[in-house]
């Protein structure tokens, strides 16, 4: 059986609202990010990340957060690309987080339609004191 690596896609930095909360659902509590802009930077790809998108997320009994995040980029030569990231964010047993995702694109055909061809992992982390995050993808190849 083949191992799997990775390549470095891109890494975004994306500007954030504050929490809105829902409640308490049937699936657990939910709520929902906003997201107000950034910019995003790889060796094949960069521009800028679209206001517009949201990060809806339950907070399932177990602790683990399902995070699904929609929106979308637009690249320095004008392609606007649609993002798609699933993910959860999980308490360890060493008092950390597990947090990976699984971003899928919907590229234009053309010089950015190679996302369109691969899968890919992220990894999320926060940044600029919460009112931002920092996104790094990779592809798996």
């Amino acid at each position: 059986m083949d191992n799997l690596t990775t390549e470095f896609a891109f890494e975004a930095l994306v500007s954030i609202d504050a929490a809105t909360k829902m409640g308490d659902t049937a699936l657990g509590k939910r709520r929902f990010i906003g997201i107000t802009g950034g910019t995003f930077k790889g060796p094949r790809i960069e521009g800028e990340v679209i206001a517009g998108g949201a990060d809806w997320q339950t907070v399932r009994a177990d602790g683990v957060t399902v995070i699904e995040a929609i929106y979308a980029l637009k690249t320095s030569d004008g392609a606007v690309i649609a993002v798609r990231n699933l993910g959860l964010v999980s308490p360890t047993e060493e008092g950390g987080r597990y947090v990976r995702t699984n971003p899928t694109f919907d590229a234009p055909q053309g010089p950015h339609d190679w996302l369109n061809k691969s899968i890919f992992v992220g990894t999320i982390g926060v940044a600029d004191g919460g009112k931002a995050v920092r996104i790094g993808v990779y592809r798996v190849i």
